[in-house]
């Protein structure tokens, strides 16, 4: 089961929550001005649509190859250290970009190489980060804890960095890309802050026989794949994600296309379902307890199809846009409660692994969704994809909600009535932790 928080005192664990609140926070930041600046730059180099859309593929490749890798790596070396490590290395290499463009030196490919190692860097932070907050925190904090985390990270990315990144570009190129830097470093210095974090399968006197990286691996995978539950709300997220990027390409196309809403105020369709995550956010440690996890899950399916619906069958602003806020809203409370479970039913030392391969089924269809909607969207007019995404999400909800109850999201965190077996094999032997 999962490692109960140090016996520290109530501020103490404040302290150490501030800590990576704050280095989250200022992680976020720096992503956000670099999703402005990274386009703007890549835009400047060339105006070939395909070296454009590589940029695309750069940002997700890093998910599919090194997620179940820094995984193990969560499990294996002190969390606190590679949140430090990971946040220095991307300060380092947007550094030496800045370093670069300051000089003269432009061309497409360094700026490909900084993305590509710095999206390996955020696949060690990331899931470290989320494998932290039950090492600091009772479990009754975890939704309260989540919910601020997620609500800085959707400020922040949405209304603070890439306005800030778009406004330091037309600067200089390299002022942006200098200031992504300093934050990264910033965020490595917050993460000094917290106390040791050493997972619990570096215990020598629960594993005196380390397992090798590769049966790391498998064990996580395994662990999770064996899981009913861990695995039918990876699949409904996945769905989310798969629709969400299948329509999001195309969403500036249908708003002042079909819909005839002016340029200027597509912004709208941005910040809506921004504010919409951030309420979902805020609200989570109030909402999820109330309503429960089991009716969360068949929402954060059943509103996007139907706000997909809205903006694919209708052309009223008013509509499309409070559709697009309660789908967010909802998406925000399933996020809490998918990563509050993770954090609550997952043994410590596997934590960082089956968060790894969750994100990989979770993250890894994103670009699968963009192609699809952009082939969708070319052969059967704007509309379709939004259609189909509707469709596709209900048809989701009804195949894998039914059996994320809020009995069994309560169930998987009780204590197991065995130890946590050893090996890969032992793993997929056992029964699963929870099943509707």
């Amino acid at each position: 089961m999962p490692l109960a928080p140090p016996s520290t005192s109530p501020q103490s664990a404040r302290r150490s929550f501030a800590a990576l609140w704050a280095s989250q926070g200022s992680s976020n930041l720096a992503d956000g001005v670099l999703q402005a600046a990274a386009p703007l730059l890549v835009a400047t180099l060339t105006r070939d649509p395909l070296v454009v859309a590589g940029m695309t593929v750069v940002q997700c490749l890093p998910w599919l190859v090194a997620t179940l890798p820094a995984g193990a790596l969560a499990d294996r070396i002190d969390r606190r250290r590679i949140l430090t490590a990971g946040n220095w290395l991307r300060a380092g290499g947007f550094a030496l970009l800045a370093i670069t463009l300051a000089n003269g030196w432009h061309h497409v490919a360094l700026l490909y190489a900084a993305v590509f190692l710095a999206g390996c860097a955020e696949t060690l932070v990331d899931n470290a980060a989320l494998a932290i907050p039950p090492r600091l925190l009772p479990r009754d904090q975890l939704e309260r804890a989540n919910g601020r985390l997620f609500a800085t990270q959707s400020v922040i990315n949405t209304f603070v960095g890439p306005p800030a990144g778009a406004a330091l570009f037309a600067l200089a190129a390299s002022a942006a890309f200098y200031t992504g830097a300093a934050a990264f470093a910033l965020a490595g210095l917050a993460a000094l802050l917290l106390p040791a974090l050493r997972p619990t399968s570096q215990d020598v006197s629960r594993n005196p026989t380390p397992a090798s990286f590769r049966t790391d691996i498998r064990t996580g995978w395994a662990y999770f794949w064996g899981t009913d539950l861990l695995r039918r709300v990876a699949f409904i997220s996945a769905a989310n994600n798969f629709f969400s990027a299948a329509t999001g390409s195309l969403l500036v196309l249908l708003v002042t296309g079909p819909f005839g809403i002016p340029a200027a105020r597509y912004g709208l369709f941005i910040a809506v379902p921004a504010a919409g995550a951030i309420v979902g956010s805020l609200l989570a440690a109030r909402v999820v307890p109330r309503v429960g996890g089991g009716p969360i899950t068949w929402l954060a399916a059943l509103t996007p199809a139907a706000s997909y619906a809205m903006l694919g069958l209708t052309s009223t602003t008013a509509l499309a846009l409070a559709g697009m806020f309660c789908a967010a809203v909802a998406s925000s409370l399933n996020q809490i409660v998918v990563s509050t479970l993770r954090q609550a039913s997952v043994p410590d030392e596997l934590l960082g692994r089956v968060t790894a391969a969750y994100r990989l089924i979770v993250l890894g269809v994103v670009p699968l969704g963009a192609l699809a909607g952009g082939l969708l969207g070319r052969g059967l007019g704007l509309r379709a994809p939004f259609v189909i995404a509707a469709a596709g999400l209900a048809l989701a909800a009804l195949l894998l909600a039914p059996r994320v109850t809020t009995r069994a999201l309560k169930d998987a965190e009780k204590p197991a009535a065995q130890a946590l077996p050893d090996t890969a094999d032992a793993v997929v032997r056992r029964e699963p932790v929870a099943t509707a």
